[in-house]
């Protein structure tokens, strides 16, 4: 039985990336509410984006760090979305922030492994997330684009995990392959992947995304042809 990779395109700035997104089959879209994000949008910006995009596909929205009434300000704008804490927020943050929405936490892998990080622990942590975002831990908030050494997560996460960071349509495959075995489910997360600039999609490279994960839900479905 063919297991599906859920698809989430981040970072959007524009009504034509948003369309992109959709028409390539993403299941989900992000907006970025942090102000010293290069992507950032405000959340009227949000909202105007997200009422283009056509029923199941989800709008997220991303935090860092924000105070409570600045999220559910978002949530009123945007009453359908699922939140995206990538900041420093404890579980009680979370979940005084998102006030029962569903909500994603991100975890930040270290580049070394020396730095040590107990994902399963954080897993644990943070049982009330949807799922647990696994971006790398670089200088300020986000993964920079860079990928973390996928072999060092645990054969053992008892949760949903997105995978995030350095994701291109040359090596998606290779992350579906190693950590689908390793959680519940997989999904993976895309933005500066399938950027021309930072903020502005190359429709393209959207298209060409989605086509290397349905490759490889398809190789891990039939691995012997």
């Amino acid at each position: 039985m063919l297991a599906r990779t859920r698809i989430k395109i981040c970072g959007l700035t524009r009504e034509q990336d948003v369309d992109a997104a959709a028409e390539a089959g993403a299941d989900a879209v992000g907006f970025v509410l942090y102000d010293k994000s290069p992507r950032h949008v405000s959340i009227a910006r949000a909202a105007e984006l997200a009422r283009r995009l056509p029923p199941f596909i989800t709008p997220v929205l991303l935090f860092v760090n924000a105070d409570a009434a600045t999220v559910q300000a978002a949530c009123q704008a945007i009453p359908n979305a699922l939140l995206q804490f990538h900041g420093d927020e404890s579980p009680a943050d979370c979940a005084a922030a998102a006030r029962g929405h569903p909500y994603l936490r991100a975890a930040r892998i270290p580049l070394s492994e020396a730095a040590g990080f107990d994902l399963v622990n954080f897993a644990s942590d943070f049982s009330q997330a949807q799922a647990i975002l696994l971006d790398a831990h670089v200088d300020g908030y986000g993964g920079a684009g860079k990928a973390f050494d996928w072999s060092r997560i645990p054969t053992n996460v008892d949760a949903h995990l997105v995978l995030s960071g350095g994701l291109t349509p040359a090596n998606v495959g290779d992350g579906i392959a190693l950590l689908r075995p390793r959680c519940k489910t997989l999904a993976v997360d895309v933005s500066s992947g399938v950027e021309a600039a930072k903020g502005i999609k190359d429709t393209g490279k959207i298209h060409q995304f989605v086509a290397a994960v349905r490759a490889a839900d398809e190789r891990l479905a039939n691995p012997f042809p």
